[in-house]
């Protein structure tokens, strides 16, 4: 078959189980069960519309409309929130068009503790999963001297988060989805592993342990892994414990200073509660993963020292899949782009991949997902403020062993591997071409134009930066902080160097651009 736009690209008919999927999902519908998208270009076209709608001109709108109607026929494919609820809104005004958000740092008190409840909810209501890290509530048995009483610890309080997600998602007909992620580092993380053994436990949460470079340096030399949790101002004026005797306290990175004991590399006192083995916790969290397949593994320095935003961000948490490593209220707008769609003259000798029409899909994608920002619909205002200021997106692909099998490859083999690393490589330089162009078009993301205050923790984290002459208390630009010493943009200018200096020059439009996500039923 030949597909809409003349050419040589097969177009496989959507099966009947796709159609099911698109009716019960994405297909819009009024409040009375009246069909409203009659046909899947209807949900192209009012897709489109929506996305080209915030675009100035009326003559933009007409461009980048139809435009966008031939990505979608093309192979993008918006996250399933975008698809869903995109143009929907006199049917449906309260959602978004955001899959998935992070919480705001739970601080380690119950007021807080109830308004992030608060806050998930509404967030649950509007359509979004959400990811929380609970690691940052005190231990079990800790003292309370506010209420003169010892704490249950992080995991019952889990408990209610897990019952607010379930009640809400119930009322809203759409499953929630949340991530509970925990410090691997944490006096309770042994409960954390164990949480699910208990019947019908957290079965609303996905979990994740941060798992830190320092514990597996532990794991691999059988060293003792000690467990602690961060000293309050409060208690060090009290005495309660000696800051310099280090069988007693530990030093780490922590995702909030409020109220805690700091150093000037950034780092938080930690008050040592037990020691054990590291192995013995690696056997427990290997056992549980077997058994239950959770808890997941986040390697989050890794995470934070190839993040973008390293400069002005401490993630802590991820989206409900794991795919979106997220800071305080961010949130991850998706999508992906259909690689088979791209495919000429498949399962025959002159097999071949359309690397044109690829890196214009790309490209017009790339626009839709930064318009989406537009159309948010997030319920909180943190949210809202998050996403307009930095414009984060993640583009990634699906099809990828459907494609190399229709190009003659086989799967996992030398030329099989080169390929993915070709498309993905496409992407991402396609992806930051354009993210120049539309910045010069209509601006870079606000916080590219901020200027950032150079601290000791920015120097201990990028030392090349002492290098380049920078000190504690200079000022500098975000654009420049995020093309120049961002671990991931240096991996681009090494093939596009020319490209990462007009990025620092003008600032990218947005601060992230790719992630494969699992794509579920889109």
């Amino acid at each position: 078959a030949v597909d809409a736009a003349g050419d040589s690209v097969r177009s496989i008919p959507m099966q009947s189980a796709s159609v099911d999927i698109w009716d019960k999902k994405y297909r819009l519908k009024s409040r009375d069960g009246t069909v409203v998208d009659e046909t899947v270009d209807a949900t192209y076209q009012r897709v489109a519309k929506a996305l080209a709608e915030v675009e100035e001109t009326e003559a933009l709108r007409e461009q980048w409309n139809e435009r966008f109607v031939w990505a979608l026929k093309n192979g993008a494919i918006p996250a399933g929130r975008i698809t869903s609820n995109a143009g929907a809104w006199a049917h449906k005004p309260a959602t978004s068009t955001i899959n998935c958000t992070v919480s705001g740092t739970i601080l380690d008190s119950m007021d807080d503790i109830l308004s992030k409840v608060h806050e998930a909810g509404l967030t649950l209501k509007a359509g979004c999963g959400i990811g929380y890290d609970f690691s940052t509530l005190r231990p079990r048995g800790a003292y309370v001297s506010g209420a003169g009483a010892y704490t249950s610890g992080p995991l019952s309080f889990m408990d209610i988060y897990d019952r607010m997600c379930f009640t809400v998602s119930s009322a809203g007909g759409r499953r929630g989805a949340q991530m509970g992620t925990f410090d691997v580092g944490h006096p309770d993380v042994v409960e954390f592993v164990r949480a699910k053994r208990e019947d019908g436990r957290l079965r609303q949460f996905n979990l994740s342990l941060l798992i830190t470079q320092e514990f597996m340096e532990a794991v691999k030399n059988d060293q003792d892994w000690r467990l602690a949790f961060p000293i309050t101002v409060q208690q060090r004026d009290e005495g309660e414990i000696d800051l310099a005797d280090q069988t007693q306290v530990l030093w780490r990175d922590w995702p909030t200073h409020h109220g805690l004991v700091v150093n000037e590399q950034g780092q938080v006192a930690c008050r040592i509660y037990k020691t054990i083995r590291a192995r013995r916790l690696w056997d427990l969290i290997m056992s549980s993963t077997y058994d239950y397949a959770e808890p997941g593994f986040i390697l989050i320095d890794r995470v934070n020292e190839m993040n973008n935003n390293w400069f002005c961000e401490r993630i802590r948490a991820t989206n409900p899949c794991g795919e979106q490593p997220l800071p305080p209220y961010g949130s991850c707008l998706l999508g992906s782009v259909n690689l088979t769609k791209f495919v000429l003259d498949p399962f025959t000798d002159t097999a071949r991949f359309d690397w044109d029409r690829y890196r214009q899909v790309v490209a017009v994608f790339t626009r839709m997902l930064d318009n989406v920002v537009e159309i948010n619909g997030l319920p909180l205002e943190q949210q809202r403020h998050e996403i307009f200021s930095k414009r984060r997106h993640g583009m990634g692909y699906l099809g990828l062993g459907s494609t190399l099998t229709m190009l003659g490859m086989k799967y996992g083999v030398g030329e099989s591997l080169a390929f993915t690393e070709q498309v993905s490589r496409e992407m991402a330089l396609q992806g930051w071409q354009t993210a120049l162009d539309l910045a010069r078009e209509k601006g870079p993301a606000p916080i590219m134009s901020e200027t950032f205050e150079v601290t000791g923790e920015m120097l201990r984290r990028r030392p090349e930066m002492i290098r380049d002459g920078y000190k504690t208390g200079d000022q500098v630009p975000g654009r420049l902080l995020h093309a120049r010493y961002s671990r991931y943009m240096q991996q681009v200018a090494e093939v596009a160097p020319e490209l990462v200096d007009e990025l620092a020059e003008v600032g990218a439009r947005f601060t992230h651009h790719t992630s494969i996500a699992p794509t579920g039923t889109i």
